[in-house]
């Protein structure tokens, strides 16, 4: 048996709009995943990521280039392997008609589990997404939340070896989403595969043992967190709590160029790109005209070497 679950070869997705120039979504991707991983394919909204999750989930015919899943070629064999995945894809993927239960009973018969199994997975599951009180309700009726539980709920009613996840924890509150997290591990441990996507960085922070970060089709760096950390030597996190903010603190911010930057009431959080012997330098310079509570200075989060290898540059006022 393959200790390799996904292969992608020269991956190629070639979109032809009418009157528009052809768009190149994926641009010769290559990279394998190992069995029982958390892989985390990421970039910024266009990088790509969802159309090699539809090209890895047969709902989708590459350009070139070949992918496979433990084994099975998705264009030659699609039935094979949409046997061994489950898929949740930003868009929703439920039976509007139906009632929730209905939902999980039906997507565990059309993976051969019927009768009282079904009905028991369908009751843990209700229970660990807290919809069992919506057990009768026709989906169409929920708000947006709820709908995305039903759709991610619906992965855990099977174990198939092989899950894609696309955006999973959208209309999640914190502590489902928390709990959530411990399923997708204990279903790692156990064996599964895992591809997710997510724009909440922090998720893959926590999630992932494999990272892989694309733009504009292409891989921009591969590797586990501690690896892609090495890559950004020389990017820290600030934090400055002042007594009051100065009146010239957005002018100096814009001459540090931050990676990122946040203000929230009296406290300044940024990322910043410098040389071990300036970092103190320049978090006095922005401290020298007003009293300052608390400082804190770190090595790089997932989400600055993010903004730095994919030139997203992003800028928050609370």
């Amino acid at each position: 048996m393959t200790e390799i679950a996904i292969e992608v070869e020269n991956l190629v997705k070639v979109y032809l709009p009418r009157r528009r120039p052809p768009v190149r979504a994926v641009d010769g991707m290559n990279f394998e995943v190992g069995r029982g991983q958390i892989f985390g394919l990421l970039g910024p909204n266009g990088a790509g990521k969802t159309t090699i999750i539809r090209i890895l989930a047969t709902l989708l015919q590459p350009t070139s280039g070949r992918a496979r899943i433990l084994g099975y070629d998705v264009v030659d064999r699609p039935l094979e392997v949409r046997r061994r995945i489950s898929v949740v894809l930003q868009e929703s993927a439920v039976e509007m008609f139906l009632t929730v239960r209905d939902n999980l009973l039906t997507f565990a018969r059309f993976h051969g589990i019927t009768g009282k199994e079904a009905r028991q997975r369908a009751h843990d599951v209700m229970e660990r997404f807290a919809i069992e009180a919506e057990a009768d309700r026709k989906v169409q009726d929920l708000s947006g939340g709820f709908r995305r539980r039903v759709q991610v709920a619906k992965s855990f009613m099977v174990e198939t070896p092989v899950l894609f996840l696309d955006e999973f924890s959208t209309g999640m509150d914190p502590i489902l989403k928390r709990a959530v997290m411990g399923y997708l591990r204990e279903s790692a441990a156990a064996g599964r595969t895992i591809v997710l996507t997510t724009q909440v960085l922090s998720e893959a922070e926590e999630l992932c043992d494999d990272i892989l970060i694309m733009n504009r089709g292409q891989q921009v760096a591969r590797g586990d967190l501690h690896a892609l950390k090495l890559m950004s030597q020389g990017v820290y996190e600030v934090a400055i709590t002042f007594d009051q903010l100065p009146a010239s603190i957005e002018s100096d911010l814009e001459r540090l160029r931050p990676l990122r930057v946040n203000l929230n009431q009296n406290t300044v959080e940024l990322a910043l790109k410098a040389d071990e012997g300036q970092i103190l330098e320049l978090v006095s310079g922005l401290a020298r005209n007003s009293r300052v509570l608390h400082v804190e200075i770190g090595g790089a989060s997932l989400e600055d070497i993010f903004i730095e290898l994919t030139g997203e540059h992003q800028e928050e006022r609370v």
